[in-house]
């Protein structure tokens, strides 16, 4: 018989009366499965170096103390190439420009001078500066006074006449350490151009720097005496 009040009353083991005669089945979750444990370490032995070291070198040869094995030539470094100062050649153009006035122009310089006997054309001047005439016989007047050097001079161009020499070379320096002008070499000049000499006197200019340059002068001397002086430029 039918109870209407069933549904109101607590019957706990209802379903599994039912479970039991196969009429209700019961879904169980899955089974859990154990978490994986960490294999356990177990305490190792303690380590002997020296068993390992034998293993290790099992089969190793020992290389022969008699042998000997060349070692691998080294490339031979380039030479160095020694120190080059950029400067010395500069210094030393500026000393032989001030000392001995090499690397000028002789011509183009204040101190070029040049003169000619008159009616001379002016490329005999020229053509003295540049050496075309050779050199015959020269005068040192370095270090002599004013009365000295025109003894000198003066001996000096006698015997060039006497023994036909033409072409002569007098050094009387730039005259750097005068307080003023220089001395001998207005000398020289003058002696060319004022004196009895001038009669003899073709032309005469600077010397090229390798003779004296602006401290030497070229003198060119004529077979006769002209008639009229030199001038000078």
């Amino acid at each position: 018989m039918n109870d209407p009040d069933n549904a109101l009353k607590h019957n706990p083991f209802a379903a599994l009366g039912k479970f039991i005669k196969g009429k209700v089945v019961l879904r169980s979750e899955p089974p859990i499965k154990p978490e994986r444990q960490p294999p356990e370490i177990s305490p190792s032995a303690p380590v002997n170096e020296e068993s390992t070291f034998r293993e290790a070198m099992e089969g190793v040869k020992p290389m022969a103390r008699n042998k000997h094995y060349p070692m691998k030539k080294n490339v031979a470094s380039p030479a160095k190439l020694p120190f080059k100062d950029p400067d010395r050649e500069v210094r030393q153009h500026l000393d032989n420009l001030i000392k001995n006035g090499e690397g000028f122009i002789i011509s183009q310089t204040p101190e070029y001078m040049e003169g000619l006997g008159r009616d001379i054309p002016a490329e005999f001047a020229q053509r003295l500066h540049r050496g075309d005439f050779s050199i015959q016989a020269h005068l040192d007047l370095h270090g002599l006074s004013v009365p000295e050097a025109k003894e000198a001079f003066e001996q000096f161009l006698h015997e060039a006449l006497l023994n036909g020499k033409r072409g002569l070379l007098i050094i009387h320096g730039r005259g750097i350490q005068s307080p003023g002008e220089p001395v001998l070499k207005n000398k020289v000049q003058e002696w060319l151009t004022r004196s009895h000499w001038r009669k003899w006197v073709i032309a005469y200019a600077s010397a090229q720097s390798y003779d004296g340059g602006a401290g030497a002068t070229y003198v060119l001397l004529g077979h006769r005496p002209r008639a009229k002086g030199s001038r000078k430029n």
